[in-house]
């Protein structure tokens, strides 16, 4: 893997390409990994995951690629041709926990990133947003559907976290490093987060296109994995929306509040039985949920039922899935056998997705551990490949995934370290923006510091 030479401000310069050092795949096999003390364990995980935002990134740009395909009878590694920006956020967290685990060196992770922001700056932008997908080289658009082609509110806000935690952590007083921070602040401030009002409504919409305006016309209501986007569209220094959106928006929405009981589990916010687990984790990859709360709900314990849910659900079985129990559960957005689906007790296929489970690490590690240990012994190298574990299996129907998307690789990654350290949690909750985000809409947390 090759990379072009950097000048003093970070920015691509011809020169003579140099190595990137290559992250190696742990070559021991599933059950011997399995036999692993509980942290060794964790740190395997996390950094052959991490491979996919290495050695598995678009090639032009260093972004994170929508997926990745192991093709096991030929072994072919297909690359998705777009690059997803969602993805992206999740896997600039990831990297971030490399450097930390000493899996890449700071420098090989600061020349990574310049390559991702100098693409990032190519990207046609609309309203400040990024689109769900785009061509890595370009920076051209990759329509997701006919009538989304252009900016994709919730994406970017998953994008904006990333760059958050990246400003945070990198610190360095160098002019490469100065001009890294500046255009990610560039590209923070410059999403117009209450364009997306539609002129002014008390809601956020997801899309907008230059050419179908809001045809798409999709509201953005909880509760479900948006709860970030509303976060910085209110903690922007720039475009923000007033507070009432949150609340009028966000927090009215059919499925927002909740109050009724599931396996004997009272969720206080949610659609029935919780909804895919992604819900607790993709907002929750920066938002620390420990001792946050607002009037609706207490995050952390939130999302402890959430999950507490998605496993009863499993261990109960009510359709007779071959394969759940306490060992084996986790329901979540993910490829299944036939597509892609977002499931959830009410919409249970049998489709397990090891993403669900993993990155549900700080909410229920007992039992976490238990199932990733399963994952390894029961299935071995039918899950756990090149880069981690494939992106879900069905044992109903003999069903193993060959593919890994990022948006599933990379909460893995980043929930396993916040467990370990809260170290996401940290950068993000430390930015003064997301300080003032708290205040504005009234959120408690430890992270919150008093006013000067």
């Amino acid at each position: 893997m090759w990379r072009r030479c950097l000048d003093e401000t970070g920015r691509d310069m011809p020169g003579q390409p140099r190595k990137e050092p290559f992250v190696l795949k742990d070559d021991r096999n599933p059950r011997a990994l399995a036999a692993l003390p509980d942290e060794a364990l964790i740190d395997a995980v996390q950094r052959q995951t991490f491979r996919y935002f290495w050695d598995g990134a678009d090639a032009a740009s260093g972004l994170a690629l929508d997926r990745r395909t192991l093709v096991g009878a030929t072994g072919e590694d297909l690359a998705d041709e777009r690059v997803a920006i969602g993805g992206t956020g999740f896997g600039i967290m990831a990297l971030i926990v490399a450097v930390e685990r000493g899996w890449v060196t700071r420098d090989a992770a600061l020349e990574r990133l310049g390559r991702m922001r100098d693409a990032l700056l190519r990207a046609r932008r609309y309203h400040g947003t990024f689109p769900h997908f785009m061509d890595g080289a370009s920076g051209e658009t990759i329509p997701m559907s006919p009538k989304d082609d252009a900016g994709d509110l919730v994406e970017t806000s998953f994008l904006c976290m990333g760059l958050l935690c990246a400003r945070q952590y990198f610190n360095e007083d160098t002019a490469m490093v100065r001009r890294l921070r500046a255009d990610f602040d560039m590209l923070w401030h410059e999403v117009e987060w209450n364009w997306f009002t539609q002129g002014g409504r008390d809601v956020l919409y997801w899309h907008w296109s230059p050419k179908h305006g809001w045809a798409m016309n999709h509201e953005v209501h909880g509760w479900n994995e948006c709860l970030i986007t509303y976060f910085l569209a209110a903690a922007a220094p720039r475009h923000a929306i007033d507070p009432k959106v949150y609340h009028r928006g966000f927090a009215s929405g059919p499925d927002f509040l909740n109050g009724r009981s599931y396996h004997g589990i009272e969720l206080p916010l949610g659609p029935p039985n919780g909804g895919p687990l992604f819900f607790a984790h993709y907002s929750f990859c920066g938002l620390d949920p420990r001792g946050l709360k607002d009037r609706y709900a207490d995050y952390w314990e939130l999302n402890r039922r959430h999950v507490q849910v998605n496993r009863a659900h499993c261990i109960a079985n009510p359709r007779g899935f071959a394969g759940y129990g306490e060992s084996c559960w986790g329901l979540t957005a993910s490829d299944d056998p036939d597509g892609y689906l977002a499931h959830d007790p009410n919409n249970d296929n049998g489709t397990i997705s090891p993403t669900a489970a993993l990155a549900s690490l700080p909410y229920a590690p007992t039992e976490v551990m238990k199932v990733l240990r399963h994952f390894l012994t029961a299935h071995g190298e039918r899950v756990w490949r090149d880069y981690g574990f494939i992106d879900a299996f069905c044992e109903a129907r003999g069903w193993f995934a060959d593919t890994y998307l990022a948006i599933d690789q990379g909460p893995i990654v980043v929930m396993m370290e916040n467990h370990r350290t809260g170290l996401l949690w940290k950068l993000f909750m430390s930015a003064p923006e997301v300080q003032a985000g708290l205040r504005r809409l009234d959120f408690s947390s430890p992270h919150l510091e008093s006013p000067a």
